[in-house]
């Protein structure tokens, strides 16, 4: 006999799973990978190439809140209802270290706030070594289903 729960969670991890594949162009050109999508915790990683790096030749700030912003976007899309949308209203990105081509940056979002108008969602980015390199905290605003 199977265990209704089980194939319930099962379909449930195969909607976020399929949710999280279905990155958009810009996630694939910095090439964002997912390494777990769960509603409440989302992961990646992305290797720093020279074509996202600045004068300096560490990652630009603005790889890195492209980055979280579509990871923040991800994480809210988990928690929508079909034909819902998100956009995001906001974003604070403190820097605290950089980092080099060649090198992954890991991520892990997690929400700070899940309501039916706004979600705020709070991501790390860290490198091999656990240090944090930059903390974005954005809100996004829930795009209500359109009728027809």
């Amino acid at each position: 006999m199977t265990d209704d729960r089980s194939t319930d969670a099962a379909a449930a991890q195969d909607r976020l799973d399929a949710i999280a594949a279905e990155q958009p162009p810009f996630a694939r050109i910095l090439g964002l990978r997912i390494t777990r999508a769960a509603v409440d915790r989302v992961e990646a990683e992305m290797r720093v190439t020279e074509a996202l790096t600045n004068r300096n030749g560490n990652l630009h700030g603005g790889a890195i809140m492209a980055l979280a912003d579509n990871l923040g976007g991800t994480a809210t899309f988990l928690n929508l209802d079909p034909g819902q949308g998100t956009t995001t209203l906001e974003s604070k990105t403190n820097f605290f270290r950089p980092i080099d081509p060649g090198e992954v940056v890991y991520t892990v979002t997690e929400p700070l706030h899940r309501g039916r108008k706004t979600q705020v969602w709070q991501t790390k980015l860290l490198n091999k070594d656990g240090k944090l390199i930059a903390l974005v905290t954005q809100t996004q605003m829930v795009l209500q289903k359109v009728q027809g």
